[in-house]
């Protein structure tokens, strides 16, 4: 299913194309979560080792990107082509930006809020940071992580939720604060962060309606015959991880808030809630 969709987004006319095709590629709608990889980096075969494994015609692919590739070309040939130039993009950019310019120009995107600003009233439009549950292409598509609350939100637009998550790969953000651990938001008052002036960004007190779709929030799913501990154990928490592995700090967070929860539901056991 996801890779239908990047085949449809894939399509277009030949006056679609302009003279550079990452130009082209970044200025497209859907595609505004991306950032400009350096021709250089992508000019380094050693950046893009393994990835000619992954994509079919890979070399055709590759020159299509950097603009090299031959003008004669048949239509049919150039429009498959164009889905795998997509795919082999998107895997140089989860590559791209975890290095020092890469994260360089995400922070410049995560300052403006270019991916969104998390939905939650207590994290206060705190802006959001894209990710990808697995490193795999066509598994599965893109998510939005708060730092704030540590969850993970689907993209508004139907078009940002069709883009895969590996092209963002799964340690970018967390990397991100790593390098960065002055922007780590603290977990209550405003988002301690320079972003664009815009409506999203005012404070807005909730009010009666606001708090009571955000004590809703804390119910949903736990629908008649079933009990609040059965719940709460059948909810799946989203780990930070770098490179596979859990971020130390989080994790022992992690760990002390789970050892909480757990006592929490042996509670409502005894209870029988």
């Amino acid at each position: 299913m996801l890779r239908r969709a990047v085949e449809e987004l894939s399509t277009g006319s030949d006056s679609d194309y302009s003279k550079y095709w990452i130009s082209w590629f970044l200025s497209s709608k859907g595609n505004e979560y991306f950032c400009e990889v350096e021709e250089d980096y992508i000019l380094d075969r050693f950046n893009l080792t393994g990835l000619n494994t992954e994509v079919t015609n890979y070399s055709q692919a590759l020159d299509l990107i950097t603009d090299n590739l031959d003008d004669d070309i048949q239509d049919e040939l150039r429009g498959s082509l164009d889905v795998q130039a997509r795919l082999l993009y998107g895997l140089i950019h989860a590559r791209w930006i975890v290095t020092a310019r890469g994260l360089a120009k995400m922070l410049e995107k995560y300052k403006k809020a270019d991916f969104g600003r998390c939905p939650r009233i207590l994290c206060q439009s705190q802006p959001l940071l894209p990710v990808g549950l697995t490193d795999i292409p066509y598994e599965k598509s893109v998510k939005l992580y708060c730092p704030r609350c540590e969850d993970l939100y689907s993209p508004k637009s139907s078009r940002h939720g069709s883009i895969d998550g590996a092209y963002f790969g799964t340690s970018f953000p967390h990397l991100l604060f790593l390098v960065y651990p002055h922007l780590i938001p603290p977990k209550s008052g405003p988002p301690d962060i320079t972003a664009g002036a815009s409506s999203e960004g005012r404070r807005v007190a909730p009010g009666r309606r606001a708090r009571e779709e955000l004590e809703g929030s804390v119910t949903e799913g736990v629908g008649e015959g079933v009990s609040t501990a059965a719940a709460a154990l059948k909810a799946d928490r989203y780990r930070p991880k770098i490179f596979g592995f859990q971020v130390n700090e989080i994790a022992k967070l992690q760990r002390w808030q789970e050892a909480i929860r757990d006592r929490q539901v042996a509670r409502l056991e005894d209870l029988d809630v």
